[in-house]
């Protein structure tokens, strides 16, 4: 029997405005469930004192080390017995997604059905880490309730010093824009290291996030130790006849106001005959002109992925945006796979034995220095990686004739 609701004027008053509430979503679960009920009472507790009353402690599954973030109450009576009984157990379980976020109706009725059994009924598809967030379960539940979604064909994702549930976005599947195949790109980087995603066993958390244009819908650049961006190297491919339709459509001043002079790096001009030129040279591939002009402009046809590394929010210096260490590499064949897992299980390793503990990949390449990082992964500086001029106007001449034959070697070599 579903126990009555508590008072809960402060929540209430989050379902007045024009936009839909998590309050309302929670108080529609509430109607049957005794342990949304109490979360509520919680909850309206934190909004009256401004505190938060969970705490952590240790909760998982059978051969896993991570994946379930605890949550137990602080919220107890004279007696030590908790306020809000039904919620005094509160677990997440993290489950990795497919690479994608790719789902059939009967795949989403089967996972909410295994919650509704077990948990809260209280699902995040999906939180910031990736993961499906089944949210609410006691103790006693939690092992029965991965059984289930085991067997359902999903595993536990990242949690902890841990390599994390990677991201991908839906790319080749919908959007016309990618550039390589960005699932596979994320099923490689994961199965390569899932051991270190069960086990959390890492100075701190590392995460591999696959975006398949400089769109980067997953954020990856910023919120990625190993973000995968995709690129092109030859000259993006031009639709005249659909550039004049547009021209007709929009007007000259209107393209001229929104895509010529946005370009960042001024490599486009419109023709007197309404065609747009481009200066293939100095494009950045920033994606704004293609974003516009979706049936006028594409990617080129050369198409591969960009590296970077390092990316991450606030911890112990400010935020960083991920630094390039592989400016492009095509993803085709089983070979070249091949070479992305050894350069994620290399970067692993690398973080692994020389990160300080609670460190970020971003963190120990500002301590070490990138030089340092690109010599224990035996990749060569390229000039993609230089993030600004130098400012020292001393500079030894006597051997750039040498290096400059090497890289002309190398650059006929990759093509």
């Amino acid at each position: 029997m579903t126990k009555p609701m508590h008072d809960t004027p402060m929540l209430d008053q989050l379902e007045g405005g024009p936009w839909p509430s998590f309050v309302t979503g929670l108080k529609r679960l509430a109607k049957d469930n005794n342990m949304m009920v109490d979360l509520l009472g919680q909850l309206e507790t934190s909004y009256e004192t401004r505190k938060g009353y969970w705490k952590g402690g240790t909760v998982g599954v059978i051969g896993y080390g991570g994946g379930v973030i605890p949550r137990f109450t602080e919220l107890k009576d004279a007696n030590n017995k908790p306020l809000f009984p039904d919620a005094a157990e509160f677990h997440t379980l993290r489950i990795m997604p497919p690479p994608g976020m790719h789902y059939d109706s009967k795949t989403i009725r089967t996972l909410c059905d295994i919650w509704e059994k077990y948990g809260s009924g209280l699902i995040a598809f999906h939180g910031q880490s990736g993961d499906i967030m089944f949210q609410g379960c006691t103790t006693e539940n939690v092992q029965k309730a991965f059984d289930e979604i085991n067997k359902a064909g999903f595993d536990m994702g990242g949690a902890g010093p841990a390599v994390r549930t990677g991201m991908s976005c839906v790319g080749a599947a919908r959007c016309e824009q990618s550039c390589y195949d960005e699932a596979r790109a994320m099923r490689t980087c994961v199965n390569a290291n899932l051991d270190d995603m069960h086990r959390p066993a890492l100075p701190y958390k590392l995460k591999f996030k696959a975006s398949g244009c400089a769109n980067d819908c997953m954020n990856s650049i910023q919120r990625a130790d190993v973000a995968m961006i995709g690129t092109w190297r030859d000259a993006m491919k031009v639709d005249q006849v659909e550039v004049q339709n547009y021209v007709a459509k929009k007007g000259r001043k209107y393209v001229i106001d929104n895509v010529i002079t946005r370009c960042p790096t001024q490599a486009l001009s419109l023709n007197d005959d309404d065609t747009l030129e481009v200066d293939n040279h100095n494009c950045v591939r920033c994606m704004h002109c293609i974003n516009v002009m979706t049936k006028a402009l594409s990617p080129g046809e050369d198409k591969g992925v960009s590296i970077l590394v390092g990316g991450k929010r606030t911890l112990k210096i400010g935020d960083l945006m991920g630094t390039v260490i592989v400016p492009f590499h095509k993803l085709e064949t089983d070979e070249d796979f091949e070479w992305l897992e050894e350069l994620s299980t290399g970067i692993l390793d690398f973080f692994a034995e020389n990160a300080l503990e609670h460190e970020r990949t971003g963190e120990m390449i500002e301590r070490i220095g990138l030089i340092n990082f690109l010599e224990g992964l035996d990749l060569e500086i390229e000039p993609e990686m230089i993030s600004q001029p130098r400012t020292n106007p001393y500079v030894r001449t006597d051997d750039w004739d040498d290096e400059a034959a090497k890289w002309n070697e190398r650059k006929s070599q990759a093509h």
